[in-house]
């Protein structure tokens, strides 16, 4: 399918649904990576799924690309762009509406899959528009409270379901901070599985096959 000239850059893979409007799952990746990492994913997924592997509206030199910038400071050390971070996470929530609407999706069964930093988004966006997405899959990443909706613990999330998983060792986001996400989510009442792996900062095999099998028994 050739992609039309929309507000993000992508790469998809048809749905195996001919007739009607088929689900769609969109893929965010991590910093200073592009729509061709996740989408090595796609073969393996449920064919019903429109696949939508998108890629983050800030480049990095001297390659890859990100959702916002990573900041390196002597006195505050890393911090996140969150200014960046809010408007990527409503960049994805307008390119969710315009690829809908150009490749025919059905907009009331939207997955998001992220990676490290396109997880950190995938929350935001399911968390702050959570009547705009039914799954989301996170790996390797948390939930950053200050990039999601002002208001949104009055959301409600009764469609949403998300399953999270995070390496045991992973040396880019401690677990600690991955932990975090299921005691909020239960606060909020969403539907969740939390799972852990003895991995870095990566998905390895059992993991892709533990989410795999989670779409297939959540569609």
């Amino acid at each position: 399918m050739t992609t039309a000239p929309l507000s993000l850059e992508h790469i998809i893979k048809p749905s195996s649904i001919k007739q009607g409007k088929s689900p769609v799952l969109f893929m965010l990746h991590g910093y200073g990576s592009n729509e061709e990492d996740l989408y090595s994913f796609a073969d393996e997924l449920p064919n019903e799924y429109c696949i939508i592997s998108v890629r983050a509206p800030y480049t990095l030199q001297p390659f890859g690309y990100a959702w916002y910038a990573i900041h390196f400071d002597n006195e505050q050390g890393k911090w996140s762009d969150d200014a960046q971070a809010i408007e990527s996470r409503d960049k994805i929530r307008t390119f969710i509406d315009e690829a809908c609407t150009a490749y025919h999706l059905d907009e009331a069964d939207v997955t998001l899959l992220g990676f490290s930093q396109g997880t950190i988004l995938s929350y935001a966006v399911a968390l702050s528009y959570p009547e705009k997405i039914k799954r989301v899959v996170a790996l390797s990443g948390y939930i950053n409270e200050r990039i999601l909706k002002e208001g949104y613990t009055k959301n409600k999330f009764d469609s949403l379901k998300i399953y999270a998983s995070h390496g045991q060792v992973d040396q880019v986001i401690p677990i600690e901070w991955a932990q975090k996400a299921p005691l909020l989510l239960d606060k909020l009442g969403v539907s969740h599985v939390f799972e852990e792996f003895p991995v870095g900062h990566g998905v390895a095999p059992q993991n892709f096959y533990a989410f795999k099998k989670w779409l297939e028994a959540n569609r």
